[in-house]
């Protein structure tokens, strides 16, 4: 059984949507109760890079995805029920060969 989460109780939901990559990269953020924001989110197939400000946790929530994380040569799978950091002020590199990929982003002050 997976610890991701499958539901979030009690949230605010923007319906503006981010749109990245001529809409092939889709989220929408929630604020938890406690301020907290994350975004849920869509990948469709290619490859996409993504910088960073704070640090990330990517949930894969659903589908398949290998990443590289800026400054490393090695890239990683990872399936519906996984996840990866991302450190602060960096960036990774994402790949989404087929199907959709969907994730929760959880940005890490």
């Amino acid at each position: 059984m997976s610890d991701l989460p499958a539901s979030f109780a009690n949230v605010t939901a923007l319906a503006k949507a981010n749109v990245y990559f001529d809409g092939k990269v889709i989220s929408h953020s929630i604020i938890l109760p406690d301020g907290e924001r994350k975004t849920l989110g869509l990948i469709y197939p290619g490859t996409y890079h993504f910088g960073t400000d704070l640090a990330e946790l990517m949930e894969i929530t659903a589908g398949s995805c290998t990443v590289t994380l800026d400054g490393e040569s090695d890239n990683e799978t990872y399936d519906g029920g996984s996840s990866f950091d991302v450190p602060a002020k960096s960036g990774f590199t994402i790949i989404v060969e087929e199907g959709i990929c969907e994730y929760v982003c959880s940005f890490i002050p």
